[in-house]
Order: C-alpha cells, then structure tokens, then sequence
C-alpha cells in the first residue's frame, strides 16, 4: 500500500468535479479581487470545523453568502494561497459573492470523526449534531461574523457535496435561501456503490477515499490507495475472484469496506443514512442539478426532487443535461459522452443563464416563486435541445408497453416465447470495450452497444425501423419474467437507440468505431434477484420456476428519432461494472468462495415487458 497525495489522480476527479468549475475561462485573479480568511468554527458540541471565507475586496455594498461543505478539502491552506477558481460558477465569482469552502466533520483541517453519509437525527437535543446541525451552526457563526453580508445564504456542491447540499434542508437556518445540490448521493444502497443491491465493483477503489478515518486535523492525504499493477480492470478482478479476495487489498482500518461487508442487505445501517425519507416541510428555494449520462449519482437528484416536490409547497426546479458527473460545472465548447456529441457549449449555457439567474433571484432578488425558470429544465438526449416542462414526468405522457418477443423483436402484446442464454462467470459480459484501468467509470453511459448485442449471453430485442420520432420521458420500469436453474441472478436491462446506418461519426467518435448502426445506450441498470421482493429481506431463486423481477430503471428524455430503432437488451453479468453473482445463493455475496460460483441457464419468458412514457406518440 502507499500514501497518494491528494494532487494527481485525484485532483482531476475531486477538485474540478466536485469543488467548482472548469479552468479554460477567461483570466480572472481572484487574489485582485478577495480577501482569504481561514478560521476554526465551534459547533455545539465543541468540535471545530475548519472554514475558508473568500470575500470581495468592495466592501462598498453587502454581499449573500455561498456555501460549499465538502469531505474533499477546503483548500488551498494558509495564508497567500487562495483558489484559482471559486463558487458555483465564474459569472457567480466575478460579480461579487461571498464565498464559503468548509471540511467537514472528520475531514482534512477539521476535528471530529468521519462518518460516511451521516445519518440524520430528528429532534435533536442538547450537544446532538448531525450534518445539518453543524449546517445550522455554521451559517449561524457566518452570518453573525462575516463583515458586509446581506442576511442571506446559498449552498451547492456536486456529487458528495451536493449530499451536504441536500442535508442543508433539513432543520434549515433561516437564513439559508436558495440550495442547489448537484449530483447528489440520497442512498448508498441506490447510488455510488450499489444498484438496486447489487455492489458495484467498478467504485471499489473509491472506498480507500472514504474508508480510512483520521483522529486530528491534517492537510495532506491519509488514506491509502492499492497498488494494482494492471491496466486490464476486466482482467485484474477476473483474476482475484470472489469478493473476498480483495480482503487483502482493506484490512480491519478501511472502516468503509467493512461496512460494506458486514451489511450486504437494505438493513436499517443504510436506511439510516439515505436522506430521501426525511425531506419534508422544506422552505429553502432548491435547484436539484443532474447529468442524464452521469455513472454514479443519477437515482439521487431525481428521487430527491421527487421527494422534496411531494413534502410542501416550497420553490422546487429540476435541471437535467447530457452531462456525466460534474460536466455542467466545466465549459467544454463541445458536450460530448464517449463516441456522442450533444451540442456546444451547453454547460456555460447552464451557468450563466440557469444556475446564475436561480441564486441572484433568491439571493439578491425578491426570492419569489416567479424565478423566471422552468419547473423542469430537460435536455432531450435524441432531438439535441433543451425542453422546458411544467411538471416532470411531464402529465401529457402516455404509457406503452414494449413485451420481450421471439426473434429479437419488441411487441405490442404477450406473446408465449421463451428464450435462454447461458451465464457463466468465468466469461461475464463487459460493461465497455474499452481495456484501461478507470478510476470510476462514466464514458459506458453512452458506449456501443453491439460488442454487446453480438455475444449469445445477451439478449435482443428491437423494433423496426422507427417512421416517427419516438419521445421517452419519465423512469422506465423493467417488468421480467425469468427463469433460472440456478438459485440466483442479476438482471440487468438496457435501453439503446440504434442509429441508421448512414450517421455520420462525430470527432469525438474512437478510431475503431463508426457511428453507422451504432447501438448508443440511453439507460441501464440493474438488479440483484434475491432482493427482487424486498432489499431488506433476500431470498433464493425456486431453480427453473417462472418468476417476476421488476425493477425501475432511471428517467430520460430522449427522442428515437425517425430511421433509428429502440433496442431493449437483457443479460445478467455486466463486469466489472458491478461484482460477479455466485448464482448460487449464499447469504452475502462479500463471504462467497470460489466454488459457489456457477454456469447456470437462464429463461426469459415473453410476456415480459418494458413499460415506458411516450410524450408524442399518436
């Protein structure tokens, strides 16, 4: 094992993903105009957390407060050393704001313990915290302390920030206005490291990051990440096995990895720390940010918008882009997924014309209802252009059913077909083409597809050729009828717009590809069997009985174009994208050896179906 400083591999993944926005624009000093001030703030408990406050050097009118609260540090430390960059985003920085970077609990310059997704506690007494506590008791300090503010406050931050961004709302100080959370994790067993229960193995070594607890302040990394030594991910965890031969890799230390361990079900460990349940009665106005191809946090944001949009009547809008994770905060002048090109400079449309006008409405404007925005703002991945809707899913959608027929083909009805391919893993399906070690994986989100469609463990079906536009909106569920010799299963459901054969390739487009019949996924996901009943109580498959697996797969908007085609493909391994399945029960998969795993046949019967929203079908 070795030390690796935070600067390197993960100064790409963490300071620009998740603490601000891209480097490429135009020069601006920050050190001209703000002043840095570092200070330790005391919670109720005692424990001080460490802040870094940037304010404008014009003291001549006040200023709202911006918050970022993050496991990923606050830094740069020490006086002279400011942020080449700072806030949302660059027109929020250089029009003036006050802008706030906190570690939180446990975390880099802060005191305390770490805890992963820190579960809430309702009515809290005396010295209680949890994150919104300290939340509390932090902007209480600021805007008590900071010279020049206007009474109000916002908070952001994408991916885990965006988590402290979503605790901000409960128990919120009065003073907090306008929330933002961006790519927002809402539950560990949905999002980042599982799906649907199933353990995504392609995060694991993201668990040096949160596993590795510290006992005083620090400024430099101290956890630890393994040393690999291979370039083939596919072929590293295919050569270690089981799961529990990466033991070696996480001793007793990695508290996370344990934890991952010791709760392989949706006990009350996970329960406790998803937020969803308790976003009631929210008064804070919120912009729930998301990117429609982003890997690791797209259950969150959705679920969190739905939440919030049930529990009151507070000022709630949803922002979805063909963004993966962290995109919206860059200014890439072409947006592109992968091989696919969506459009140009599309984040910098979103920064200055969406999320600067959200804050400077409730921050600096009158903060009514009427902020000038959309209630869903939707960029529809197939047409290339953003759609503006009232409500999301939109009310006018219609539902259709899509049933898993013989010969490859999608149908309008049931149909008594029966087809089997064999699942073996020793030879489990790849999630890309693509041979690399990846630190987490997002390019997949939009890959070809026929590496995929052409192999006999994986099952198509499709329609003819589209002779109108096609318009899917809202979740999609997965609605399966399977069978299996064996006592488990993972199901995993794809979602593809096959384009003609004549589409031009983009420059984005790899060497070896052409975009002609490419087989562009739109959605996937998946779901361990045993928890098709309950993610809370597990069970074995009944070898060879026709059985009902239903899982949802998350929200697109996305138009099938006329002369492309809507592929639904099935299959049940999907590495090492999410960890290999036994395929024979064990009571956790973390402790399953070598021999469990077994060759089994599995049945997917036709009246099986994909049931979607179509917005524009007649």
């Amino acid at each position: 094992m070795k030390l690796i400083k935070f600067p390197g591999l993960l100064l790409l993944a963490f300071l620009f993903t998740f603490s601000g926005f891209s480097q490429d624009s135009e020069e601006y000093q920050v050190a001209e105009n703000y002043t840095k001030q570092e200070v330790d703030i005391a919670m109720r408990d005692g424990t001080k957390l460490h802040t870094t406050i940037y304010s404008p050097k014009d003291t001549s009118k006040k200023y709202p407060i911006i918050m970022q609260r993050t496991p990923y540090s606050s830094r740069p430390y020490g006086e002279g050393q400011l942020r080449s960059k700072i806030g949302p985003n660059e027109y929020l920085m250089k029009e003036g704001n006050i802008i706030v970077y906190q570690d939180v609990r446990g975390r880099w310059m802060s005191e305390g313990v770490y805890d992963n997704m820190r579960a809430y506690i309702p009515n809290k007494k005396g010295k209680q915290f949890d994150e919104a506590s300290d939340t509390y008791d932090s902007i209480d300090w600021l805007i008590k302390n900071i010279k020049n503010n206007n009474g109000k406050v916002g908070t952001w931050g994408i991916s885990y920030p965006g988590f402290y961004a979503v605790y901000s709302l409960l128990d919120a100080h009065p003073a907090l206005k306008a929330v933002s959370p961006q790519a927002g994790i809402s539950d560990f067993f949905f999002d980042d490291f599982h799906h649907n229960g199933a353990y995504l193995l392609s995060y694991w070594r993201a668990t040096s990051i949160f596993g590795y607890e510290k006992s005083t302040p620090s400024d430099t990394a101290w956890y630890k990440m393994p040393e690999l030594n291979s370039e083939d991910q596919y072929q590293f965890f295919l050569d270690n096995g089981p799961l529990s031969n990466l033991d070696k890799y996480y001793k007793e230390d990695n508290v996370f990895w344990q934890q991952l361990k010791d709760h392989p079900n949706y006990d009350e460990f996970w329960k406790s720390r998803g937020i969803l349940q308790h976003l009631k009665n929210v008064k804070p106005a919120v912009m729930t940010v998301g990117g429609l191809f982003d890997a690791e946090d797209l259950y969150g944001p959705f679920h969190e918008y739905q939440s919030i949009e049930k529990s009151g009547d507070n000022y709630n809008t949803l922002v979805y882009g063909p963004w993966s994770h962290g995109d919206w905060a860059r200014k890439s002048p072409r947006q592109a997924i992968g091989n696919v090109y969506f459009g140009d400079n599309i984040s910098e449309d979103y920064q200055k014309n969406i999320e600067t006008k959200f804050f400077n409405h409730f921050l600096k404007g009158s903060g009514s209802k009427d902020s000038g925005l959309p209630e869903a703002y939707m960029y529809d991945t197939g047409n290339r252009e953003w759609d503006e809707y009232a409500a999301w899913p939109p009310k006018e959608a219609k539902t259709k059913k899509y049933f898993l027929g013989a010969d490859q083909k999608l149908e309008d009805k049931a149909t008594d077909a029966e087809v089997t391919f064999v699942s073996d893993p020793k030879k489990p399906v790849p999630y890309s083409e693509d041979i690399k070690m990846v630190f987490t994986p997002r390019k997949y989100m939009t890959d070809d597809q026929r590496f995929a469609a052409r192999r006999p463990d994986v099952l198509v079906f499709e329609t003819e050729v589209l002779q109108e536009d096609l318009t899917l909106v809202g979740p999609i569920e997965a609605a399966l009828k399977v069978a299996t010799t064996g006592t488990a299963a993972d199901w995993v459901v794809k979602v593809i717009d096959v384009y003609p054969a004549d589409a031009p390739d983009y420059e984005e487009t790899q060497e070896y590809l052409k975009m002609g019949n490419y087989h562009m996924m739109v959605r996937s996901d998946v779901i361990r069997g045993r928890f098709r009943n309950s993610f809370e109580k597990p069970e074995p498959f009944e070898a060879n009985k026709k059985t009902d697996v239903s899982f949802e797969l998350q929200d697109v908007n996305h138009t099938f174009k006329k002369g492309h085609k809507l592929q639904i493909q099935v299959q049940s391994t999907w590495f090492p994208l999410i960890d290999l399945n036994p395929q024979t029960y064990v009571p956790n998969i973390f402790k399953a050896k070598a021999e469990d795993f077994k060759k089994q046949t599995h049945t997917v019967y036709g009246d099986s179906f994909i049931k979607v929203s179509v917005l524009n079908e007649k």
